[in-house]
C-alpha cells in the first residue's frame, strides 16, 4: 500500500523545467518581465527565422522591426509578464534546457548595480545609499527603484543593468529598495561625457591595423601580439546576442595587462580600435563600444599607476 504513495510523492517534486518556469511565473505576477537562461547564464539563441535579426528584431529593441516570434528570441527583449507566453508550447523547449531565470530590470522599473568583486562592493558601500542587496557568486546586486540607461564597465567591476539589459534572478535579496540615486545616474553620465582614450573613437572607415611600426617600445613579437588580439576579437564577435560590449572591455583590459611591463609605446590605441570594430560588427553602437574599450584600457593603466 505504501508504494503508490511513494510514487505519487516522487512525481509531485518539481522538475527543473517546472522550478524555473514557476519562478518566472512568480516574477511575472509581481510585474517583473522574466525569461529563461541557458548554460553559461546567457539567453537562448535566436530561432532560424530570427537569426542575424532577419526578422527585424522585437518592437522594443534598439533596432525595432516587425518580429512577433513566439519563441524567446532576442534576449532581454523577449522577457514577458504574460503567463500564457511563459507557459506556452513555444517556450517549453527553453524551459526544459534552462539553467537559470533572468529578468528585465528596466521593464519592472528597476535598476541593478552589478558589483562583480569585493573592491566594487566596498566602493558601493562607501559611495551609494543602501538599498536591497542580493548576493552573487563574486559580489552583489544592489537594486534601486527607477529605470535608467544601462552601461557596462562604468567603473572597474561595475555594470549598470536596467533598460535594454537582463539580470540573473538570484532571489529577492534583503533590505528595502531605495529610489534610484543621482550617484548611480552619474556613473553613466560621466561615462557619456568622458573622452575615450587616444583616438579610439575615430570612424570605422579610418581604423588602422596594428603592426610593429606603431609599437616601437613593445617588448613582444608581432606574432605574440597578433595571436592575443585574434583570440580577443573572436571572443567579442562570438557575442552575437548580448554581452559584446562587456566582452570588449575584458579583452581591452587583458591586452593592456599584456603590455604593462613594456617601455612603450605599444600601439594600444590601434589594438583598441580593432576591438571596437569587432564589437560594432555584432551590433554594439560605436560610442558604447569605444567607451567600453577605453575603460578597459584605462582600468589596467590605473592599477599600474
Amino acid at each position: 500500500m505504501t508504494q503508490p504513495t511513494d510514487i505519487r510523492r516522487e512525481h509531485s517534486r518539481p522538475r527543473p523545467l517546472d522550478e524555473h518556469r514557476l519562478t518566472a511565473l512568480r516574477l511575472a505576477a509581481h510585474g517583473v518581465p522574466a525569461l529563461p537562461l541557458r548554460a553559461g547564464k546567457v539567453p537562448f539563441g535566436n530561432c532560424p527565422a530570427c537569426a542575424k535579426n532577419a526578422c527585424g528584431g522585437r518592437l522594443n529593441m534598439k533596432t525595432s522591426g516587425p518580429c512577433r516570434c513566439l519563441r524567446p528570441c532576442h534576449a532581454w527583449a523577449a522577457a514577458t509578464t504574460n503567463p500564457d507566453v511563459l507557459t506556452s508550447r513555444a517556450w517549453t523547449f527553453a524551459w526544459v534546457q534552462a539553467s537559470a531565470v533572468a529578468y528585465h530590470p528596466g521593464g519592472a522599473g528597476l535598476t541593478v548595480v552589478d558589483l562583480d568583486d569585493a573592491d566594487a562592493v566596498a566602493w558601493a558601500r562607501e559611495s551609494l545609499p543602501p538599498t536591497r542587496t542580493v548576493p552573487t557568486t563574486r559580489g552583489e546586486h544592489w537594486i534601486y527603484l527607477g529605470p535608467m540607461r544601462s552601461a557596462n564597465a562604468v567603473r572597474p567591476g561595475i555594470d549598470i543593468k536596467s533598460l535594454m539589459q537582463y539580470a540573473r534572478w538570484l532571489g529577492p535579496g534583503t533590505g528595502s529598495m531605495a529610489p534610484l540615486p543621482d550617484a548611480v545616474r552619474a556613473l553613466v553620465e560621466k561615462e557619456e561625457t568622458t573622452p575615450a582614450r587616444g583616438e579610439v573613437v575615430s570612424s570605422s572607415a579610418s581604423r588602422a591595423t596594428w603592426d610593429a611600426r606603431v609599437a616601437t617600445g613593445c617588448r613582444h613579437t608581432a606574432t605574440y601580439v597578433r595571436t592575443g588580439l585574434k583570440r580577443g576579437l573572436a571572443l567579442v564577435t562570438a557575442r552575437t546576442e548580448s554581452g559584446a560590449a562587456s566582452q570588449a572591455f575584458g579583452v581591452a583590459q587583458f591586452l593592456a595587462k599584456q603590455h604593462a611591463q613594456c617601455p612603450g609605446p605599444c600601439g594600444l590605441d590601434v589594438l583598441g580600435q580593432e576591438v571596437i570594430a569587432a564589437a560594432v560588427s555584432v551590433g554594439v553602437p560605436e560610442p558604447y563600444a569605444a567607451r567600453a574599450v577605453g575603460n578597459g584600457l584605462g582600468a589596467e593603466a590605473g592599477r599600474a599607476a
